[in-house]
C-alpha cells in the first residue's frame, strides 16, 4: 500500500526553520571581505571583522536590490548599498547613514534583518529563524560527539542538484549501498560491505527527542534487528556478492538529526565518523557539506589526520564513495520536483526508517519555511 506523508514535511521544500545551518566552512569567509550565500531560499552576505563572522540580510531596504551586486565597503564593519548609498551596520543592521544625502529621517530608525551565527569546529553556523524566536543552543541541533573537545573535524562541501530531502533520505536509506558495490573505498578501507540491510521491522529504528540535546531518528544495529544482506539473488539464483572478504563490518550506527544531518559511526574507518549535512539552498539544490571526525590527543595526532583527510579520505571516501550518492540525488530530483512523487512513490519495508524520518520531521521541527520568507527571486 502507499505510504501516507505528513503535509508538512511535503510543504517543507524550503527546510525547516528556527534551524542551526552549517553553511561554509570557516577558512572561507576572510576579513573584511563579505560573501554572498543563499540558505533556506534566503541571500545572506557573511563578513568576518575583527575576527568575528556577522551574517546581514543581501537586500536593501530601499528598493530591494541586492548589496552583493557590487560590494561597498568604506568603512570596517558597514556595507554600502551601491544604488543609493544606503549604508548598514554588520553588528546590527541599523541603517547608519546614506552617504549620497546629507540626512534623512529613516537613518537609525531602520535596519536589515541579522542573522545569529556560530563559528565551531573550523564550520560557520548561521541561525534561520523568526525574530521573535529565541536560538537554541548550537548543541541542539548537531548529532551527538560533534562538539566533544577531543574531536577533531576535518570538512568539504559542494552544490548539490537536489532537494535537501532527496539528499537526506538518500544518506539514510537502508537498501542504498547497493549502488556503493564497486567503490574504491571498499578495498581501500577494507570494508566487508554488504549489497543492503534489511530492517527486522519498526523496532530496528528508535527516535530521541532532545529537551536539552538533539533530536533525531537512529538505526539499531543488532543482530536481531537488522539483517545486512551480502548475497543477492534474482528468483533464486545467486547474481551478485556483497565485499565478504574486507576486515572491516561498517558502521555500527547510522541516524539522522535535526534539521538535516547524517551520523554515520564509524565510517569511513573504525576510527573515524563521518557527519554530513544536508543544507537548504533553495527548493532544487542544497549544500552537501561533509565532514570526518577523529578523536585526537595531541597536536601530532591533529596534523597526522589533516594529511590522511587530504590525501586519503577526500579522494576515496569523500569523493570515489560518496559521489555515487550525489549522482543518485540528482538522479531522483526530477521525480520528486513538481511534488507529485511524493504521492506517486512506492516505499516498501526497508524504508521505514524514512517514513520515521519523515514523521519525525513533521513532529519536532521548530518550523518550516514559508514563502514570505524566501526571497522573491527564488520563489517558486
Amino acid at each position: 500500500d502507499r505510504v501516507r506523508i505528513a503535509p508538512e514535511y511535503v510543504a517543507a521544500k524550503f527546510g525547516l526553520r528556527n534551524h542551526w545551518y552549517p553553511v561554509r566552512l570557516a577558512d572561507e569567509v576572510d576579513e573584511n571581505k563579505p560573501l554572498a550565500v543563499t540558505l533556506l531560499g534566503e541571500n545572506i552576505l557573511l563578513n568576518r571583522i575583527d575576527g568575528r563572522v556577522y551574517a546581514l540580510k543581501d537586500r536593501c531596504i530601499h528598493r530591494g536590490v541586492a548589496l552583493s551586486r557590487k560590494i561597498e565597503c568604506h568603512t570596517k564593519g558597514t556595507i554600502t548599498c551601491w544604488y543609493h548609498g544606503f549604508t548598514y551596520r554588520f553588528d546590527d543592521g541599523v541603517l547608519c547613514d546614506i552617504v549620497a544625502v546629507k540626512s534623512s529621517n529613516v537613518i537609525g530608525r531602520r535596519r536589515i534583518k541579522t542573522y545569529p551565527v556560530e563559528e565551531v569546529q573550523g564550520l560557520v553556523f548561521v541561525f534561520v529563524g523568526d525574530d521573535d524566536f529565541e536560538p537554541p543552543p548550537l548543541a541542539h541541533d548537531v548529532p551527538p560527539g560533534f562538539l566533544d573537545a577531543d574531536m577533531t573535524v576535518r570538512a568539504q562541501w559542494r552544490e548539490v542538484n537536489a532537494n535537501w530531502r532527496i539528499g537526506a533520505e538518500n544518506g539514510f536509506d537502508s537498501t542504498h549501498i547497493y549502488i556503493h558495490k564497486d567503490s574504491v573505498l571498499v578495498d581501500d578501507a577494507a570494508l566487508a560491505l554488504a549489497l543492503g540491510l534489511q530492517p527486522r521491522g519498526d523496532h530496528a529504528f528508535e527516535t530521541q527527542v532532545g529537551s536539552d540535546g538533539p533530536s533525531g531518528v537512529f538505526d539499531n544495529f543488532s543482530p536481531d534487528r537488522v539483517v545486512p544482506i551480502f548475497s543477492g539473488t534474482i528468483e533464486g539464483e545467486e547474481v551478485l556478492r556483497g565485499a565478504v572478504n574486507g576486515k572491516n563490518l561498517l558502521p555500527h550506527s547510522i541516524s539522522m538529526w535535526l534539521p538535516c544531518v547524517l551520523k554515520v559511526d564509524p565510517w569511513p574507518a573504525p576510527d573515524l565518523t563521518q557527519f554530513e549535512w544536508y543544507v537548504p539552498i533553495d527548493g532544487e539544490r542544497h549544500i552537501y557539506l561533509q565532514t570526518l571526525g577523529r578523536r585526537c590527543r595531541t597536536d601530532s595526532e591533529v596534523a597526522a589526520f589533516d594529511r590522511e583527510f587530504h590525501e586519503r579520505w577526500v579522494p576515496a571516501a569523500l569523493n570515489g564513495f560518496n559521489d555515487d550518492d550525489v549522482w543518485a540525488r540528482e538522479a531522483t530530483q526530477p521525480f520528486y520536483a513538481d511534488d507529485r512523487g511524493w504521492l506517486e512513490e512506492q516505499l516498501y519495508e526497508p524504508d521505514g526508517n524514512i517514513v520515521a524520518w519523515r514523521n519525525f520531521v513533521a513532529k519536532h521541527a521548530r518550523g518550516f519555511q514559508q514563502p514570505e520568507h524566501i526571497d522573491p527571486l527564488l520563489r517558486e
